[in-house]
């Protein structure tokens, strides 16, 4: 049984994330700019992909590893406070390029795009992370069957990187060209994901249970 608290706190995490500029982000924008939608679609099934390795290697290790020693929730929950807390200082600091900056890339064949979006999801150490340290915190022990939390929760972040990314990718394009000329949109943009992504650290960090 899968917690509705543990639900809307992975993706409250997954949507903060997912909308703070990365790697992902920052190469689906370039290939949706660069070489059209097509492009940036099957660059996101790449990542989508990406996700799904994630999502399997670490909840069949996860499921064994909390069942033997549950007393590591704790220090995966205040490892990935810490972690949202860098995220946060990273997004609002000063002087960071816009994602949505034009930058030339060559034109690849559908393969090499599927196969890099999948590379530049596995090498994103946010994503790492993130399914090590943040989301196996919202598994509730005693609501029983890790491994079926673990991937119920995983499949939720999924849905919400997907859902957001497949956006940015149709609307690259457009969105590059109004924030040209408009630096403000940009600085608010960044300082409300920085808030989002710090508020929810402390919320992990001085929270006694797994989840919300």
């Amino acid at each position: 049984m899968v917690e509705p608290n543990a639900v809307l706190g992975v993706v409250s995490v997954a949507l903060g994330m997912v909308l703070s500029p990365g790697p992902n982000m920052m190469y689906l924008v370039s290939r949706s700019i660069s070489q059209g939608r097509r492009a940036g679609i099957i660059s996101l099934s790449g990542v989508v992909a990406g996700f799904l390795v994630y999502l399997t290697a670490t909840n069949l290790g996860l499921a064994a590893l909390f069942s033997t020693f549950p007393q590591v929730l704790t220090a995966i929950r205040l490892a990935g406070a810490g972690y949202l807390l860098w995220l946060a200082w990273k997004t609002i600091r000063p002087g960071g390029a816009s994602v949505f900056t034009v930058r030339d890339v060559p034109h690849d064949p559908p393969p090499r795009l599927f196969a890099m979006g999948l590379m530049t999801n596995l090498l994103n150490p946010k994503i790492a992370i993130l399914y090590i340290s943040v989301i196996p915190q919202f598994v509730d022990i005693q609501a029983g069957n890790v491994l079926f939390q673990g991937v119920v929760l995983g499949l939720f972040q999924i849905a919400v990187a997907a859902t957001v990314n497949l956006s940015i990718v149709l609307a690259a394009g457009s969105v590059a060209g109004f924030l040209a000329h408009r630096p403000a949109w940009l600085r608010a943009q960044r300082i409300a994901m920085g808030s989002m992504l710090g508020a929810l650290a402390l919320m992990l960090a001085f929270s006694r249970s797994a989840s919300f």
